[in-house]
């Protein structure tokens, strides 16, 4: 017989997966808290035990998407691989992640992406799942070899998370077959990524990564 916590946590992957299936066959908008519950077998009130809205389940499958990605990717990084390699594994992991989740990929953009959205990787909502995705990328510039340049070392994992970011959107609208264009682009843009903030310490080029992380900086204030 399973434990309470066992067919809490049961509870809540089931009325995760019923969410996801229902935005994909009615949209976002036409699917109520109300029918989760009814899909999902389950009361009204008990869905609203484990989550407080439609946002609130959006919100658990980056969570959990998250945390799958760190536990697949960090037993693979090794200190002195260079930056390049680590960045691979890292985005390739990413999406390796997320690849059952593709279809329902235009539709999260669509929602994220409204200004007043609480569901966006950008909001304060998702603080904890940003920074917890930002520290992955963190622990692959530490164990890089060599070391990037101590001027932009602190602000590269959030660059790189931006990057990771931008390479999402372009898996989300990837049409080709198991999403193989992306992956060529991971393959040629990490090493070109790794190529730049090695150079980053010639005066030219360090200017232009100063430049975007002043950028960046300036999106925190």
């Amino acid at each position: 017989m399973p434990t309470p916590t066992a067919k809490s946590e049961a509870t809540r992957e089931l009325l995760v997966s019923t969410a996801l299936r229902l935005f994909r066959e009615v949209g976002y908008e036409k699917t109520t808290m109300r029918a989760i519950a009814a899909a999902a077998n389950v009361s009204t009130g008990s869905a609203y035990y484990y989550f407080a809205s439609k946002d609130d389940l959006v919100h658990e499958l980056y969570r959990s998407l998250q945390e799958e990605h760190r536990t697949r990717v960090l037993p693979l990084l090794r200190e002195g691989q260079n930056l390049g390699e680590l960045l691979r594994l890292v985005l390739n992991s990413g999406i390796d992640v997320m690849a059952p989740y593709h279809d329902f990929g235009s539709n999260f953009i669509g929602i994220a992406i409204k200004p007043s959205a609480t569901t966006s990787p950008f909001g304060s909502e998702s603080a904890v799942a940003r920074a917890r995705a930002i520290a992955l990328f963190r622990q692959a510039v530490a164990l890089s070899r060599p070391q990037p340049p101590l001027a932009i070392r602190d602000d590269l994992p959030e660059l790189l998370w931006y990057a990771y970011m931008a390479v999402t959107l372009f898996w989300v609208y990837d049409s080709s077959p198991g999403q193989a264009r992306t992956r060529r682009l991971i393959h040629q843009a990490a090493p070109l990524i790794s190529k730049l903030v090695i150079l980053s310490r010639l005066p030219v080029v360090r200017k232009i990564v100063e430049d975007i992380v002043q950028l960046i900086r300036g999106t925190r204030e």
